[in-house]
């Protein structure tokens, strides 16, 4: 029986980043990987697969978005998802091999096959060939990730009938698509699709896409949404999903509405795997859809077990699962190092346009007291913008009133995910208008957008006392 301070049941990013963390404190660490390759869903299913299809999907069609006299392109809707992102996989591998090499730098044991718990500190490493090895551990750390959720009563033994995990392994693109599910993932795919041509009808089962994003930035994402030419049906709930004859799929809704398509995506939420593993046999809390329930460290009511990353829920995203799993790592060693999330994550969404933020939010700075002031940059009027193309995207910043200081941003248009870093340096470190105007950018550059935002806000500052004075 091997023994070790930390075994991680689960290779996505939580357990790549704690098993590494613990390591490097020279812990002695082990995980247990069922699949051939580590990563989980962050490289094989979900994160890197599709930004890899969104940047390929812009790519294609740059020629569109940026008009170049005598040339066109257009995609051949008979080549499989999978040719159309051949360097997915290039990506992938190269991100294995980083992972893989790693934990051999890091002297971490790495075995393959279904792990299961049989009490506090020890598990049960089932392989393929049937065999099973026994691994004692000072403390566990839970990181098996999630799956798509998939209704009993939808036929995903259908090949157009696919979820979020299998859209990436469709046989060939096709000219129309149903996805159902507003929400992160499925509006990500409605836009990346309709950007190669596929029309697109979107259903949510509520009044607005994407509720927790600033309004001015949801609305402009649903403006160049329909300009993609994507049908958003809300309101919508779905009874019935009936493959056709000829391979199609029809939709039936409750209002007794239909809508037909060449295929459906499933993407009304995911669901946590802790099923199987004994969390219950050995007294493991668990929530609503089979979610672990943790504390601030990570550390569920057992002592020695912890959980990160999609299977403790919100925000269930590759870059809060990273640091999480260290956090963990440090709390159950006494590491003296890394000892809570840090309260600026940002945020980032892969639609296209892209949205990004981080802070508060306009209405959160107003609920919580605070005096506001705005400050807005349109990417029309930057020079950078305008060269990609992007004549809609923009920087909102809001602002204390009274100390100028920055409070949260928002982002919606091109290379919004990386600007909106410049925007968490400034909060973390208590600058704002002050700091933004006074500070050079690049020219031509997005980041300029900043300095105009901060233009903007003490506009509106000034405003008041002009009004007075008059």
């Amino acid at each position: 029986m091997d023994e070790y301070d930390l075994v991680c049941l689960g290779c996505g990013p939580a357990g790549e980043k704690a098993a590494t963390q613990a390591s490097y404190f020279k812990h002695r660490v082990a995980i247990i990987e069922q699949h051939a390759q580590p990563g989980g869903a962050m490289v094989n299913t979900g994160t890197i697969p599709s930004k890899a299809l969104r940047e390929t999907a812009l790519l294609c069609s740059a020629f569109n978005r940026r008009p170049f006299p005598g040339t066109t392109f257009q995609i051949d809707h008979n080549v499989s998802v999978t040719k159309f992102m051949a360097r997915r996989h290039m990506i992938e591998q190269q991100e294995h091999d980083r992972i893989e090499s790693s934990f051999d730098r890091h002297g971490i044991d790495v075995y393959h096959g279904r792990g299961k718990l049989v009490d506090g500190h020890t598990l049960e490493v089932t392989g393929d060939d049937g065999r099973t090895t026994t691994l004692r551990s000072k403390f566990i750390l839970i990181a098996t990730g999630s799956s798509p959720l998939r209704p009993a009563h939808i036929p995903f033994d259908h090949p157009s009938i696919v979820d979020a995990d299998g859209v990436l392994m469709m046989q060939r693109i096709p000219p129309s698509m149903i996805i159902v599910g507003g929400g992160v993932i499925g509006c990500e795919y409605a836009s990346i699709f309709a950007e190669m041509n596929v029309h697109v009808t979107l259903v949510h089962t509520g009044n607005e896409l994407l509720s927790f994003v600033d309004a001015e930035c949801r609305q402009q994402l649903v403006n160049a949404m329909q300009e993609q030419g994507i049908d958003i049906q809300l309101n919508k709930a779905v009874t019935q999903v009936i493959p056709q004859s000829d391979g199609s799929v029809r939709v039936k809704f409750e209002s007794g509405e239909e809508v037909a398509a060449a295929c459906l995506l499933w993407a009304a939420g995911r669901c946590s795997n802790t099923q199987g593993i004994g969390l219950e046999s050995v007294g493991v809390k668990l929530g609503q859809r089979g979610l672990i329930v943790v504390n601030e460290h990570y550390q569920t009511n057992v002592p020695s077990i912890y959980a990160a990353g999609d299977v403790i829920g919100f925000p269930a995203l590759a870059a809060t699962s990273m640091e999480q799993g260290r956090i963990a790592a440090c709390h159950m060693l006494g590491i003296n190092f890394k000892q809570q999330l840090t309260n600026l994550m940002p945020i980032g969404l892969y639609t296209i346009p892209a949205i990004s933020y981080v802070g508060m939010s306009e209405d959160e700075a107003r609920k919580s007291g605070r005096d506001i002031v705005l400050g807005r940059a349109h990417y029309r009027y930057n020079v950078r913008g305008r060269m990609l193309g992007d004549e809609q995207g923009f920087l909102k910043c809001i602002f204390d009133r009274k100390t100028k200081s920055m409070l949260g941003a928002f982002i919606i248009g091109e290379d919004a995910t990386e600007l909106i870093h410049l925007a968490q340096c400034v909060i973390a470190n208590g600058g704002g208008i002050d700091y933004l105007v006074g500070t050079c950018f690049n020219y031509p550059s997005l980041a300029e957008l900043y300095k105009y935002a901060a233009y903007s806000a003490l506009q509106a500052l000034a405003q008041p006392a002009a009004q007075k004075a008059a």
